[in-house]
């Protein structure tokens, strides 16, 4: 019971932080729950309940706001979840090690990556085949659909698999990619993880690993931490948060590969 509470406590600070900055956090809450003991597949599920419960919440919260792009939602959301069911339905054929290691590999890039400084740039129409021009109130994004889709299909593949949301490279290709405000695009992203945890969820849940004793336990704390982060970060800037959450992520990627090597 301790234990569980403690899991608990973390699950709900994380998720606080995490849908601040629009990057649903399944990297740390399957860090988290693995390096409590939760073993690999169930610590998936878990983390996509988990994502499943936070993104909802915030996604209420940012709709009434206004600060998410339908379009986005619907092409990034679409490709993203379709793959994350197929990912999170083929994550048995993996060993728990295996994922493991590919998380922190996955970890370790999404850390440094975000300790780089995100350019907000405008973009001009672009008429050639191949990319989608979107006017959307008083913003325009332009989207090249030959790098964004495979990219976003690959990062739902992976982010079901092992339990994670995807938004750590979202966020970025949003913002740099097609020059989204960075308030929109973490409204956005948070909108977009919900779809993705679900199908992930449930391509997990079909093979089973879904702990009830601990799962909702998470889930019912991570709808309330995901109403206080949405909330806060319609008031905060996300980029100190985002460096935070970079050395973070690195710190999580070390002891997951440390925990990963030393169960070979």
């Amino acid at each position: 019971m301790t234990h569980h509470l403690a899991v608990v406590a973390v699950v709900f600070v994380l998720t606080v932080v995490m849908i601040m900055s629009g990057r649903g956090g399944g990297n740390f809450y399957v860090a988290a729950l693995v390096l409590s003991g939760v073993p690999m597949h169930t610590a998936s599920t878990t983390s996509q309940f988990i994502l499943l419960a936070s993104a909802l919440m915030g996604a209420v919260v940012f709709g009434k706001a206004r600060t998410m792009s339908l379009p986005l939602v619907l092409f990034f959301g679409g490709l993203n979840a379709s793959l994350a069911f197929f990912g999170g339905f083929t994550a048995h054929s993996f060993g728990g090690t295996t994922l493991e290691i590919a998380l922190a590999i996955l970890l370790a890039i999404a850390g440094v990556a975000m300790l780089f400084p995100e350019k907000q740039a405008h973009k001009a129409a672009v008429s050639r085949f191949g990319y989608w021009n979107i006017q959307d109130g008083d913003n325009r994004y332009v989207i090249n659909v030959w790098v964004a889709a495979p990219l976003t299909m690959a990062t739902g593949y992976f982010s079901g698999m092992v339990g994670i949301s995807g938004g750590s490279f979202l966020v970025p290709l949003m913002v740099v990619g097609c020059g989204v405000p960075m308030r929109i695009a973490v409204g956005t992203a948070t909108a977009m993880l919900a779809a993705t945890a679900f199908t992930g969820f449930l391509g997990n849940a079909l093979h089973g690993g879904f702990d009830q004793a601990l799962a909702i336990p998470c889930g019912a704390v991570a709808v309330i931490g995901g109403l206080i982060g949405s909330r806060l970060a319609l008031k905060t800037k996300p980029k100190s948060l985002k460096t935070i959450s970079g050395i973070l992520t690195i710190v999580a990627a070390i002891f997951m590969l440390v925990k990963a090597l030393g169960d070979t």
